[in-house]
């Protein structure tokens, strides 16, 4: 596996892939790589040629008060996994790679705000910004063919989608399923915050969501779902940000008869925020 820290030296690879006719896919993760992030580039390695892993922890997407600053960072441990799953490049760029310029003088990328501004984004404001605008700068650099997201970040994969489409960038987003641990814990790096008790704890989040969608499909109503998955989780010892019932396309509420739906849900499990999602279908 090759790596590449400098937008010079990732151009040099990706030019000579180009040259050879190759497809090209892209992994964007933050490191701290776990079977989840591991799926993502067995996609990729599926779906393309040569496959680009990017580890970079995005200070844009982080909030005041967020966990930036302890975000684990694991990156001769991610570099090792990434060549035993058979990645060809890792990309490790600084900051200034990133981001040359700093504060006003910076680009910035706008989240489509009927998508960014609820849920995750209502309880993380400029969360998504942020997103889209590293998401935006790794696209441009890499010029992939193919990129990978998890479903498990739910509205980030829709997010990231309508950037794509909004501005024409000239590939294909591939959602991969959640991972999840034994248990039915979706894989996070935010997992190894937990205690063995709250570990405990944070199982019957997926749970919850299960019976809201057996609920659903058997014809209980929104809203009594919603409030009900609520309840439950706080019960459990859960803070919970949000349960919602969404129309799975664009996030919007639903109406009535619909199927193609998802069940979001945020919550706090002690001091770590989680967060996972299911379809209905």
């Amino acid at each position: 596996m090759q790596r590449a820290d400098s937008r010079d030296s990732l151009w040099g690879i990706v030019r000579e892939w180009r040259r050879q006719g190759h497809i090209i896919a892209l992994v964007p993760t933050m490191g701290n790589l776990h079977a989840g992030h591991l799926a993502l580039v067995k996609a990729a390695r599926a779906s393309a040629d040569r496959v680009v892993t990017s580890i970079y922890v995005n200070p844009t997407q982080f909030g005041q008060g967020e966990d930036f600053g302890r975000y684990p960072r694991t990156l001769e441990q991610d570099l090792r996994k990434l060549d035993a799953e058979g990645c060809d490049l890792a990309f490790v760029p600084d900051e200034a790679t990133m981001y040359p310029f700093e504060g006003d003088e910076a680009v910035r990328v706008r989240a489509a705000p009927a998508l960014a501004s609820v849920l995750e984004g209502e309880h993380r404001p400029g969360h998504f910004d942020g997103v889209v605008t590293v998401v935006a700068r790794l696209f441009n650099l890499v010029g992939p063919d193919v990129a990978v997201f998890g479903e498990k970040d739910y509205q980030q994969l829709l997010v990231i989608r309508r950037l794509a489409e909004d501005m024409g960038y000239p590939l294909r987003i591939l959602p991969v399923p959640t991972v999840r641990e034994s248990g039915g814990l979706a894989m996070s790096s935010r997992n190894q915050y937990l205690g063995d008790e709250d570990r405990s704890a944070a199982l019957q989040l997926n749970g919850v969501l299960r019976e809201a969608v057996e609920r659903l499909a058997s014809g209980v109503g929104r809203e009594r779902v919603e409030r009900d998955a609520v309840a439950r989780l706080e019960s459990a010892g859960f803070k919970v940000d949000y349960v919602a019932v969404r129309r799975a396309e664009n996030l919007a509420i639903p109406g009535g008869g619909e199927s193609e739906l998802r069940v979001l849900a945020a919550a706090r499990c002690g001091n770590t925020r989680l967060i996972d999602n299911l379809s209905t279908k």
